[in-house]
């Protein structure tokens, strides 16, 4: 049985017309599950190039089927997360409020009709199965866990007016024994409180990362009146109370600095959520004797939280889905209706403990990555590798930072060696030079560590019986003999986020590793994310180039070809040839200027999702003649723009192509 599974908004990539869940539908997805198992799995945002994308998810149904070689009209199933009521809620008060609406008020009508103008199929009229948000985020982690029972935990912001459940699994046979209601949602505590802090949605990691720089009991005192702990693992949360922080301090803004007591307020925000999340389970753990433990939902991806519940001794076992956010609800909804489908819901079904999450993007053959590399000579040194592992390795051990780009992309938030930018753990100053290079993110904000799984318990403190950590969704200490000589990716506390590497799981990268211990005694890398602040990671070759050459890294290793940057003049990018990205418009206006006391226009480029760059006019009318088939020379020529006119053009157009608000290509590809 093959079984496509999705979740994402009705909007496409070019549009903000149907905002029918501001803030509530991101993260859509694709997974692809043949007879149980996934076959490809790729988030939106990795192909259409935008941050936690809430876009159509069609792009990511159509990798999905290209990479596992499916037409789909041979699909079985159709499943989406996301329950059929919330849908129909949502699109009947869009209606109320936008009388021009074209949108049906049916979701699975809304859906069947995308489908059929998208990928021209018709499904079946009961299709798509909708499986509830935190059912699927719960069987996402019970289905993968390996788990024959198990207290089964979600927790998120909300999904479907929820915002989490407990459920008693055995096997794939479950009761739901608590669902957290809306009002309590930890996710949306923890969101409310970094607003304080000058951070809005999408940056709860950046303040878990701030909260050992703090001590928790400066302000322990004043957050326990957010909160109240009742019987049976209950809490009651008290946003009203939350104001009270402004006789403390005045609300963050976002580029002002960040204080000590910013630091004590994150650290005493991490303490109650981890005092709220135990609160419940050990009332659980009590009730149902469960040894085995499965998380999902956006909280999971706390890892702080996540490592502290391992070391706890509360359970034995415990399996944190690596996609535990909204993109993981795609996953779960298909293995939902596999189960379903097959009957074995309703029985102990024998689970197998997920190994991988390398369902995404294949770079493809030699071959076709050097035909993808080639047209770039004008910018780039490319030179195919006898041993890449070895070769990048050498160059790591002597201090340069490189992009890594190997095989199929990994599904989920974390780079776990295809799509990576790679470092020396050592020198601590790595954290600094990699920030001003490619991240241009908070200096706090730590870097993780990627080891070889039969090496780990040389260099970090894992519980009893913990050999393996692989997706990188657990924090734990790093030995204390070994923190200094590990100062890269060490944080502050002594912790780090890790990720073991298993030869059998990623060959390469495990090679990468191996070859970079035995130089220098350490099988330990820096591994953050290939990707600049602005951007998702990248997925595809030419994605790897542009980061490439848009940062400070060293080098590009992109399956056997190592890439360096050639040393040209500015106005050799005049040979580029500019393109709009499809999230991108033009914006023209009149403003008051209080600069000369008048009015005047201006110009910026905007993304759909939001936020926009002020251009000059001599770049906006060069944009507005963008049709991908002429160079910024040809463009520049039309204007009639001088030498020194046409070099302020690349200044202006490297910095768009940085933000990813233009791209520039070494070919023409008509728009």
């Amino acid at each position: 049985m093959i079984i496509l599974s999705f979740a994402g908004g009705p909007n496409a990539v070019h549009e903000r017309t149907f905002e029918i869940f501001p803030e509530g539908m991101h993260d859509g997805a694709a997974v692809l599950l043949k007879d149980g198992e996934v076959v490809a799995a790729i988030e939106q945002e990795r192909l259409d190039r935008l941050k936690h994308s809430n876009k159509r998810p069609f792009d990511a149904i159509r990798r999905c089927l290209e990479t596992a070689g499916i037409d789909i009209r041979e699909v079985d199933q159709f499943a989406f997360h996301s329950a059929q009521s919330t849908w129909n809620t949502r699109l009947a008060d869009y209606a109320l409020t936008h009388f021009d609406a074209q949108l049906p008020l049916d979701a699975r009508v809304l859906i069947r009709a995308l489908v059929h103008q998208e990928l021209g199929v018709l499904m079946p009229e009961d299709q798509p199965v909708f499986v509830g948000h935190h059912l699927s985020h719960a069987v996402s982690a019970m289905a993968m866990s390996g788990f024959e029972d198990s207290l089964v935990l979600t927790l998120d912001g909300q999904g479907d007016e929820i915002a989490g459940l407990v459920v008693d699994a055995h096997g794939l046979d479950f009761d739901v024994l608590f669902t957290l209601p809306y009002a309590n949602s930890l996710g949306f505590f923890y969101r409310g409180i970094i607003h304080y802090l000058g951070y809005t949605m999408f940056d709860e990691y950046k303040v878990m990362g701030l909260a050992p720089y703090g001590d928790p009991g400066q302000f322990e005192a004043l957050f326990k009146t957010f909160y109240t702990l009742e019987p049976e693992g209950r809490f009651t949360i008290h946003s009203e109370r939350y104001r009270s922080l402004l006789e403390v301090t005045a609300p963050r803004r976002s580029q002002e600095p960040v204080t000590q007591v910013h630091k004590d307020i994150a650290a005493a925000l991490q303490q109650a959520l981890e005092e709220m999340a135990f609160h419940l389970l050990r009332h659980y753990r009590r009730q149902t004797g469960h040894r085995n433990l499965c998380f999902a939902g956006g909280v999971a991806h706390n890892c702080t939280l996540n490592g502290k519940i391992l070391a706890s001794g509360l359970f034995d076992d415990v399996f944190v889905q690596p996609a535990a956010h909204d993109a993981g609800c795609a996953l779960g909804a298909g293995l939902y209706v596999h189960h379903l489908m097959n009957g074995r819901m309703k029985k102990a079904a024998k689970v197998s403990r997920l190994r991988h999450v390398y369902w995404g993007t294949d770079l493809g053959t030699a071959e076709a990555i050097g035909a993808e590399l080639r047209p770039w000579s004008l910018l780039l040194d490319v030179e195919r590798s006898p041993d890449i592992c070895a070769e990048a390795a050498r160059l790591l051990a002597g201090g340069q930072i490189l992009g890594w780009a190997q095989g199929r992309s990994e599904f989920g938030p974390r780079a776990l060696g295809n799509r990576s930018i790679i470092g020396d753990p050592r020198p601590a100053e790595n954290k600094d030079l990699i920030n001003a290079m490619v991240k241009k993110r908070e200096a706090y904000r730590p870097f993780a560590p990627s080891v070889l799984q039969e090496r780990v318990h040389d260099f970090f403190d894992l519980p009893p019986g913990v050999d393996e950590l692989p997706f990188m969704v657990f924090t734990v200490n790093v030995r204390e003999d070994k923190r200094e000589l590990l100062g890269a990716v060490t944080h502050v506390d002594g912790s780090a986020r890790i990720q073991t590497v298993s030869r059998e799981t990623n060959e390469r990268f495990w090679r990468l590793i191996h070859a970079f211990g035995e130089l220098t005694g350490v099988p330990v890398l820096l591994n953050t994310s290939f990707n600049n602040n602005v951007e998702p990671i990248v997925d595809s070759v030419e994605d790897a180039v542009h980061c490439f050459l848009t940062t400070q890294l060293h080098a590009l290793a992109v399956g056997d070809f190592l890439v360096r940057k050639k040393d040209v003049p500015r106005d050799a990018y005049l040979q580029l040839f500019p393109v709009l990205p499809p999230y991108v418009e033009l914006l023209q206006a009149r403003g008051f200027s209080p600069e000369d006391g008048g009015w005047r226009s201006q110009y910026a480029v905007a993304r759909t999702t939001g936020g926009e760059r002020s251009v000059s006019p001599r770049m906006f009318e060069l944009l507005s003649a963008v049709d991908g088939t002429r160079t910024l020379a040809d463009l520049a020529a039309a204007q009639g723009l001088s030498a020194e006119e046409r070099l302020a053009v690349v200044e202006e157009a490297l910095e768009l192509w940085a933000r990813r608000l233009i791209l520039l290509r070494p070919e023409a590809r008509a728009q």
